[in-house]
């Protein structure tokens, strides 16, 4: 995909995850960055060969042509942004001094084990 000269050509990627928590390529297609059209063709693709039913959950960065395509394509699956995509962009709003202070808190609010011990993480990075 590098050598070509459209910044937004790119690999439009699904990894599937089954029951006993296995990862399975489900597709990967060119397409262009950011567009419906080309996040229709993967997942119209994922339709005809036999994925009737949607995901139950989808977990992705903001790319807002995936989002916008699993809407028409699987409408009843729920969205969920990416906790690594997450925690990026929430340290880059800090001083980098704070950088790796604020990872460690923010992994244990997404690795806690209970809500409540979310909600602890949660009071602890605000301080």
């Amino acid at each position: 995909m590098r050598e070509s000269d459209d910044p937004k050509l790119c690999l439009l990627v699904i990894v599937g995850v089954t029951g006993d928590g296995s990862k399975e390529w489900a597709a990967i297609n060119d397409g262009l960055r950011e567009s419906t059209e080309s996040w229709l063709d993967v997942l119209r693709d994922l339709e005809e060969r036999g994925l009737e039913v949607g995901p139950r959950l989808a977990v992705g960065n903001k790319a807002l042509g995936f989002w916008s395509a699993l809407d028409q394509v699987y409408p009843e699956t729920l969205h969920q942004r990416c906790w690594f995509h997450k925690l990026g962009n929430a340290r880059n709003a800090l001083p980098k001094s704070w950088q790796g202070k604020a990872k460690a808190d923010l992994q244990a609010i997404w690795m806690a084990p209970t809500r409540e011990m979310a909600n602890e993480a949660v009071d602890r990075f605000i301080r």
